[in-house]
Parts: C-alpha cells; sequence; structure tokens
C-alpha cells in the first residue's frame, strides 16, 4: 500500500517510517508536516492509506478529513485519546493509535487496512466505502475518563440507553459511556447483536428466556417492541 504520514512532529514521523519499514507491503510516498501541504499532494496524486496526527496547527485532523472528497483509508496517531468515540464515525478511519506507537499495535492496525482494501476491491461497486460492520470484529474501544478501555464483543449482553449515556453491560463488568445508541449499534456485528426496542441492543446469543414481549438475558428482563419480535424471532435457532 503507498502511504503517506501527516504529523508536524519530526519524531513522530520518522517513527512511524521505522515502523512501517518493518512491513513489507508499505510504502511511504510522502510525508508532511502540516496538513494543507497535504491536501494539496492529495488534490492531484492517490494514496492508499494515511498516518495522521489529530493535533496540528491550523487543522485539527479531522476537519482535515472533511476536505477530502474520496478519502483513503485513514490510521489515527495522537496521544490525546478523548477524540476516539468521535473519530470513529468516519468509515475512512480504520484505527486510532495512541503515542508511543507499539510495533504489535501497529502492525493489528495495518492488518485491518490491508482487510478494508480487500473488502472494498472485491465489491464492484468499489468506489463506495464498505460499512465497517462488513469487517468482522471481536473488539472495540470505549472512552471512560480519557482513557482508551477494551471490550471484548462477544462478552457484551445488553446495550441500554440512557438519556445523553450508553450502558453497556457485559458478563464481568458495566461501563457508562457518554454516546448514543445509534452510534454504538453502527459498532457491533449484526450476526451478534439485534436492536430489539428503542432502548436496548442485546446480543441474541445470550438470551436464557422470551416471554410474551420480554426477553430473559443474564439477569435483565429487557422489553421487545412489538416491531421488533418478528425479527428476533426469526434470528433464533428455533427448532
Amino acid at each position: 500500500m503507498n502511504c503517506i504520514i501527516i504529523d508536524d512532529e519530526t519524531m513522530a514521523r520518522v517513527i512511524i517510517k521505522t515502523l512501517c519499514d518493518e512491513i513489507k507491503s508499505l510504502n511511504i510516498i510522502k510525508e508532511f508536516s502540516n496538513a494543507i501541504e497535504a491536501i494539496k499532494y492529495l488534490n492531484e496524486n492517490e494514496v492508499d492509506l494515511i498516518f495522521l496526527d489529530i493535533h496540528m496547527p491550523n487543522f485539527n485532523g479531522l476537519d482535515f478529513i472533511k476536505t477530502l472528497k474520496n478519502p483513503p483509508k485513514i490510521i489515527l496517531t495522537t496521544s490525546d485519546p478523548k477524540f476516539a468515540i468521535q473519530a470513529f464515525e468516519y468509515d475512512c478511519i480504520v484505527d486510532y493509535l495512541l503515542k508511543p506507537l507499539e510495533l504489535n499495535r501497529f502492525k493489528k492496525a495495518i492488518l485491518k487496512a490491508e482487510k478494508k482494501q480487500l473488502t472494498i476491491v472485491s465489491t464492484p461497486t468499489s468506489s463506495v466505502l464498505t460499512p465497517k460492520k462488513s469487517i468482522p470484529e471481536n473488539d472495540f474501544y470505549v472512552n471512560i475518563d480519557r482513557r482508551l478501555i477494551k471490550i471484548d464483543l462477544p462478552s457484551i449482553y445488553l446495550v441500554e440507553a440512557k438519556g445523553d449515556y450508553i450502558r453497556i453491560k457485559t458478563e464481568d463488568k458495566e461501563y457508562r459511556v457518554h454516546s448514543t445508541l445509534k452510534k454504538i449499534e453502527e459498532k457491533l456485528p449484526d450476526y451478534l447483536f439485534l436492536k430489539i426496542h428503542r432502548s436496548y441492543i442485546i446480543n441474541i446469543k445470550k438470551i436464557i428466556d422470551i416471554e410474551d414481549n420480554s426477553v430473559l438475558i443474564e439477569k435483565d428482563v429487557i422489553p421487545v417492541s412489538r416491531s421488533k419480535r418478528p425479527e428476533l424471532m426469526k434470528r433464533l435457532n428455533l427448532l
């Protein structure tokens, strides 16, 4: 993949280039210390992947993305975790790496980018960005108190909307995240999760019992809206 690096810190660009040298599939063709020069370059050239810092003079990294008509795959590199939830609203962003960068985590991000590239190439309408849920993931990260916390997706059994927040319940813990049910729903794989009510998403593999218009999941009894019940029954493996 042909890549460019956009970061105002010289040392950060050197580190990313050094990590890229460890991966044969990557080819760094250009480096930029500011977003303006990068925009000029991208207006005349195509790349497969951008390593993009969030905090730069004049341009926030997310503002930079908004200037691109057809953004390539982007891996954000930053020392600031607070933009994580906002960042993954962009289909072009494949990963969010916190500095200092580590090789193993960096390789995982590249693997995600390569998977996404294969998915886009294999789709007849390749000019349309493939939804992120088409690439199965086993985990995602949530921003809680300025920390990025990894949650194993299969361990989640319930997501509940509570005003401006959502509650994510797993087998072991409960997380309170500032987000919306719609945003989280976009990140959850369809084969595991189903929205059964305007306030609830459940892991259908965790259902214990169904009675009338409610489901028992772990120790929670969750209402099922009338409009969602047919889809729920369709998804169950009934005898």
